[in-house]
């Protein structure tokens, strides 16, 4: 009885581990379509001027490879004594494609720190006294 019990258990427990392991089409649809905002920041090595950066970036490719097919540039910024600051949009499925692009043609030219982010002024617009924004 206590074998029978614990075979029932047993197989209970794996099929809904299996069941919920597998793979939902209605979760990967939804998933390819909802976008992320990823800050990347490509930070200037000041040992090299622009010039050598910029040969570097071309000779590795870097403006045929970035961003990947799929993502979006939603800003591209130079922080002064920093570098420069790509704001992306992308779907999740692509952060994969976005760190290659990065560390086969931006690396050695510049270093990186990526960050994922979000909007979040929607949400703060109302409380805000001055609401003006700036729109480029």
């Amino acid at each position: 009885m206590k074998n029978l019990l614990f075979a029932t258990w047993v197989i209970i427990c794996f099929s809904t581990f299996g069941y919920a392991q597998s793979p939902d089409k209605k979760v990967s649809e939804k998933e390819d379509t909802e976008k992320m905002l990823l800050t990347i920041f490509l930070k200037h090595d000041q040992s090299m001027n622009l010039s050598e950066i910029e040969g570097i970036r071309t000779k590795q490719g870097f403006y045929e490879s970035f961003p990947p097919e799929g993502v979006s540039v939603v800003n591209w910024y130079v922080v002064m004594g920093i570098g420069q600051m790509v704001v992306l949009e992308l779907p999740a499925s692509k952060l994969r494609d976005v760190n290659l692009a990065i560390e086969k043609t931006a690396w050695k030219a510049f270093k990186s720190e990526i960050y994922p982010t979000y909007n979040l002024y929607p949400l703060i617009e109302g409380k805000l006294e001055n609401k003006s924004k700036v729109s480029y």
